[in-house]
């Protein structure tokens, strides 16, 4: 699967078996939480839903085409960063902002050590996040970590304006180091499976098992 083609948003505007938005439990949550602003107002409303209202849980990971889809994580109403990007991106072309997906690998400074002793490891590979393309530049959205988790551990929540990039922080609240991105792996018009079952194959044996 090829990166994307910058100059040409217009390419990323349609639903695909993960960014599945003509789904009915995805048409229900958008036309919940879109709002009637312009469509600048409605993909950051997107955001906030996305973020908030589906809770980030790593410790139920269903690596399949359906597991991974908007309309499931949706349904079960947790994710991780991976289907919860794949949801605000499926939110926003179907409101007819072009998005995409982009990963990162990151070094979680602290991870709990459940999470740890589950990977094996404090670096997530292909940490993903969304990018649409809002007023003719194309800007980066996180909205992993819900508002209610980063109270409970002290966590800084990603926001989101439309203008400028939401990634994660490099701190906690308590000045503490969080989030260190190691590799900027790009971005992709859907999700590229096969090359994060490659990595996860070598990187996390405890987590497939």
């Amino acid at each position: 699967m090829k990166t994307i083609d910058v100059n040409c948003p217009l390419l990323y505007l349609s639903s695909t078996s993960f960014l599945n938005f003509e789904h009915p439990d995805v048409c229900r949550f958008i036309e919940t939480h879109r709002g009637e602003g312009t469509l600048f107002e409605q993909a950051i409303n997107l955001y906030y839903a996305v973020r908030d209202n589906i809770s980030y849980n790593p410790h139920h990971i269903d690596l399949t085409q359906q597991g991974l889809s908007a309309s499931n994580c949706i349904a079960s109403r947790r994710g991780w960063c991976v289907n919860k990007a794949v949801v605000y991106a499926a939110c926003c072309r179907a409101i007819g902002v072009p998005a995409v997906l982009g990963y990162a690998d990151v070094k979680n400074h602290i991870t709990t050590p459940k999470l740890r002793e589950k990977m094996g490891s404090d670096i997530f590979y292909w940490h993903s996040y969304a990018m649409i393309y809002l007023n003719g530049h194309w800007v980066k959205a996180t909205p992993a970590f819900n508002k209610r988790l980063c109270t409970k551990f002290g966590i800084i929540a990603a926001e989101f304006n439309g203008i400028d990039d939401s990634i994660f922080l490099p701190f906690n609240k308590a000045g503490d180091k969080h989030m260190e991105y190691l590799h900027v792996r790009g971005e992709w018009p859907d999700l590229p499976l096969d090359d994060i079952l490659s990595t996860y194959h070598s990187q996390y044996p405890n987590l497939l098992d």
